[in-house]
């Protein structure tokens, strides 16, 4: 039996009311990787009782496979909370009348536009969107410093970029589509997909990059700072610093409550923990390498460069209303490609 059908089993036991145990219950579905999200699940549960059955997903349909069943499940939901590693499909659920209310106390002090005003979903713990850089195979003095530098016909076949319809680089691809127009990032990806090599994720970028298969790439810095620790020779570049320039992008991680879901007061207890400052505190100092966004988190991302960013100034939900759009031209760019 597969691990999706373990947990579906496991599922229908406690919504049945079986299983012999009155041990609180919460089902998270989780895109963070299970590597980042999995120990902070498991010390909530030592901390607060509540037992934790987590979905995680999978590094070639990251987000997208989450968010497609929770769709399905409308009717009757299975799952609580849903920990997103981005935001553009936590506002497409929220569009389609799925997510349930709630302003934890824990958000009052976050900053403007990552809480929803209706307290849908809320923001925490960012990463940022980078280019990795192989250092043996780029000098310096030809360093990449733009996301345009992956459309330079001079790195064609050298560069690489996960498919643009899953996880962050969808969110990245939305973003695009609502601050250039179409027509601009229609053309960009169309460039892109000729210029670079496509892999299935972020991951993958990010190591073909570490190991020389791939001069840079773009991906996220929790992918690239694993492989800075793995003594790789990579650097991160923040793109698009200069005065005028787009800036990097900052994509939080997201939760919010199902509507309807199974156990909401176990749910709620667990946002609340997620939004302590020691949870992006700790995120910020351990592998995954997070940018908080609690202005009560003083520390930084241990990827953050020596010098400040200057971050990408985003809609996140006019972006989300550009995502049928950018979806349509970009399957149509990138239908067929591995």
């Amino acid at each position: 039996m597969g691990e999706n059908s373990v947990f579906v089993a496991l599922i229908l036991l406690v919504l049945s009311g079986c299983g012999g145990s009155n041990t609180p219950e919460v089902v998270v579905y989780a895109a963070l990787d299970r590597e980042f999200s999995e120990p902070i699940l498991d010390d909530f549960h030592r901390a607060s009782g509540v037992r934790v059955l987590a979905k995680y997903d999978v590094e070639s349909t990251k987000t997208v496979g989450l968010a497609t069943a929770l769709l399905q499940e409308r009717n009757r939901p299975r799952c609580d909370l849903f920990w997103n590693n981005e935001i553009l499909h936590t506002l497409r659920l929220e569009q389609q009348g799925l997510l349930e209310c709630y302003h934890s106390p824990a958000e009052k002090d976050f900053p403007p536009g990552y809480v929803a005003a209706d307290g849908a979903w809320r923001g925490f713990a960012a990463r940022a969107r980078v280019l990795i850089v192989n250092t043996e195979r780029v000098p310096s003095d030809r360093r990449p410093n733009s996301i345009l530098d992956l459309v330079d016909p001079q790195w064609r076949g050298q560069v690489g970029v996960a498919k643009p319809l899953f996880g962050t680089t969808a969110t990245h691809a939305a973003v695009l589509c609502d601050r250039w127009g179409e027509e601009r990032a229609k053309q960009f990806f169309t460039e892109l997909q000729q210029n670079a090599v496509v892999l299935a994720g972020n991951k993958p970028v990010a190591q073909a990059v570490g190991s020389g298969e791939l001069a840079f790439g773009l991906t996220d810095t929790d992918d690239a700072i694993l492989e800075v620790d793995a003594g790789r020779p990579v650097v991160i570049v923040y793109p698009d610093q200069g005065e005028g320039e787009l800036g990097a992008l900052r994509i939080p991680n997201t939760l919010c409550l199902i509507k309807n879901g199974p156990h909401p007061e176990a749910a709620k207890k667990l946002v609340d923990y997620l939004l302590q400052p020691a949870v992006e505190r700790r995120l910020a100092a351990g592998p995954s390498a997070q940018f908080p966004v609690n202005p009560a988190v003083k520390e930084t991302s241990r990827a953050a460069p020596g010098q400040s960013i200057r971050w990408m100034q985003v809609d996140f939900p006019a972006a989300a209303r550009q995502w049928e759009t950018t979806a349509a031209f970009l399957q149509e760019i990138y239908t067929g490609v591995d």
